[in-house]
């Protein structure tokens, strides 16, 4: 009978923090990008332009800046859950589910490298 690894190898782990270390470098750009868009010039071009177009201009420029800045929080957080992932690799315990002590799968550590939960805990949730 083969016992059941309660942690992956040191090659396994490489290979999961080049993946999360592609994913944060990615996400930090993502994050520049939302950052600057909503730190941007107001002047969008729309001086000589009715009153009333100028007024829907500025409102729906509101709600993109309050829809940008939700995202940078959402981005912000997925970046320090990255880092969290790289600290669990530095700690031997990536990979391992915090409800049910097992390994998580590595096609869903590959696709969620953050991921703290098995499919069979998330389920439980």
């Amino acid at each position: 009978m083969s016992e059941i690894p309660n942690k992956y190898s040191d090659t396994d782990l490489d290979e999961f923090k080049e993946i999360i270390l592609e994913k944060i470098a990615h996400a930090q750009e993502d994050l520049e990008l939302l950052k600057g868009s909503f730190k941007n010039d107001r002047n969008n071009g729309t001086e000589d332009t009715s009153p009333t177009f100028k007024a829907f201009e500025e409102g729906s420029e509101t709600m993109s800046k309050e829809a940008n800045v939700q995202l940078a929080i959402r981005q912000e957080k997925f970046i320090r859950d990255l880092n969290n992932a790289l600290l669990r690799i530095k700690n031997k315990t990536y990979g391992i589910c915090r409800v049910t002590g097992k390994l998580i799968q590595k096609q869903r550590l590959r696709l969620v490298p953050h991921a703290t939960l098995s499919i069979e805990a998330k389920n439980l949730q």
